[in-house]
């Protein structure tokens, strides 16, 4: 995990902190428009679920999240950085962030809905086509083909590739309730 010194002074800093958005986030957005542009029809943002869903297929029973890398720690991504001034606040914010994801998650499991994380970084500025794909593929076919036998992916994630980056694969994840997520 890198440390990045803060180039602005500290009120400016908390003015613009204090305008990032929650939800309706541009790769939030981006991923909307191409799902739709597949055929796919969604609800957003369905409170009633744990964790807020930012897309839920109910058609599929399944739910993607689009997970920011800095704010939910995407592991190994550039974008996972830590500010340099307050530390221990951001430390502290950042490990509840990732339990109250994986509760999320193992709650959404628990209801029977397959999930889809994909992190900021494999949509970058537009969605790549193998992306959509690889969402359209693990809907439509339960994730079976992904894996080359019947069982359905129940938890998955899609990251950018650093040996490829105009590959996208969905990684199966296994929840554990006493651990981090397991690929």
């Amino acid at each position: 995990m890198s440390v990045m010194a803060d180039i602005v002074d500290q009120q400016t800093r908390s003015r613009m902190m204090s305008r990032i958005r929650g939800s309706n986030t541009k790769p939030e957005i981006l991923l909307r428009r191409a799902l739709h542009a597949e055929g796919f029809r969604f609800r957003i943002n369905v409170r009633r679920l744990p964790g807020t869903p930012d897309i839920i297929l109910p058609r599929w029973n399944a739910a993607i999240l689009v997970h920011g890398c800095f704010w939910h720690r995407h592991p190994g991504c550039p974008k996972a950085t830590t500010p340099a001034s307050n530390r221990s606040f951001w430390q502290e914010k950042f490990t509840a962030n990732v339990k109250r994801d994986r509760r999320a998650l193992l709650q959404l499991d628990e209801l029977g809905w397959r999930t889809l994380t994909i992190w900021e970084c494999a949509i970058g500025r537009h969605v790549p086509a193998p992306l959509v794909q690889e969402v359209a593929v693990f809907l439509r076919g339960n994730g079976t083909e992904l894996r080359g036998h019947d069982d359905p992916i129940r938890q998955g994630e899609i990251a950018l590739s650093s040996n490829d980056p105009a590959s996208f694969v969905v990684v199966e994840c296994h929840l554990a309730e006493n651990s981090g997520m397991s690929f």
